[in-house]
């Protein structure tokens, strides 16, 4: 218990000094939001970005040409991406693409719980699209998008774990620490990376699950949900919660007295989701 508090103490007075080593997101996204948000920006400059990026252009194509987003026409350009697709959605799959590459470590251990971290992810990610398509004035590529992020609290963590002998030997102490610390860290690093109030109120607020608000579903609602359901079946302490009291389901217009929501009809846009990013 005392190398936990120790660890939080000195976790949370190197957050709240700067001192912490977030994350940082690659510069090729960085790049396409700035355009994005530069109103004198058009598609070929915002594909010109991408393309200094081999891998990228080739995923991006990729993805354009699935079953989730393709046309009647195949797509071979990266300025087709930008001109079917919009520089909004293209903007948020740059990022959506790019945050793979930031769940590797050098230690094996680590490595392993990152990758289970991203792979969890990325079920969130898939149902809170699926749940966003009936939500109005919420993108179902955003909703997405808020999905893969809701745990990128877990990274700084599971970092400075790889320099910490007694967390590697002890993974309930590891899973303790998550618990506490990860969405508080994730609000953090949404807000370094300047991402919108609405995404950074994810990573901090998606395990509240006393939260209510007024009005309709919003982007915490939906993956609040989504990561409940994940959890389904699991031994995971999310895993026997009462869904019941989380008010999240009513505006979501779902059951909260059932243990699984029904995603039958959505199975086969969940398992494209998957096919994007594992």
């Amino acid at each position: 218990m005392d190398s936990e508090e120790n660890f939080v103490t000195e976790l949370l007075a190197d957050l709240e000094s700067g001192q912490l080593q977030l994350p940082t997101l690659p510069e090729v996204a960085l790049r396409v939001r700035d355009a994005v948000e530069d109103e004198e920006a058009n598609a070929g400059q915002i594909a010109d970005i991408i393309a200094q990026d081999a891998a990228l252009s080739a995923r991006l194509i990729q993805v354009a040409n699935s079953p989730l987003y393709r046309g009647r026409q195949e797509i071979d350009r990266l300025s087709m991406v930008v001109a079917r697709l919009g520089s909004k959605l293209v903007r948020n799959l740059v990022t959506s693409q790019v945050m793979k590459q930031m769940f590797q470590a050098t230690n094996d251990l680590i490595d392993e719980r990152l990758r289970a971290v991203w792979e969890h992810s990325v079920q969130v990610a898939a149902i809170s699209r699926a749940l966003a398509g009936p939500c109005p004035g919420i993108a179902a590529d955003q909703a997405m998008l808020a999905g893969l992020l809701h745990d990128v609290g877990t990274l700084p963590i599971l970092y400075r774990a790889e320099e910490r002998d007694e967390l590697l030997d002890t993974p309930g102490l590891l899973d303790s620490l998550i618990t506490r610390l990860h969405t508080r860290i994730g609000g953090a690093i949404l807000s370094h990376w300047r991402f919108s109030d609405s995404l950074v109120e994810v990573a901090s607020q998606h395990e509240n699950l006393d939260r209510t608000h007024d009005g309709g579903p919003d982007l915490v609602d939906i993956v609040q949900v989504a990561n409940l359901q994940s959890h389904v079946g699991t031994d995971h302490r999310l895993g026997r919660v009462d869904w019941s009291r989380v008010s999240a389901f009513q505006r979501l217009g779902l059951n909260g007295d059932v243990h699984e929501i029904e995603l039958t009809a959505c199975a086969e846009e969940i398992d494209e989701v998957h096919n994007l990013f594992v």
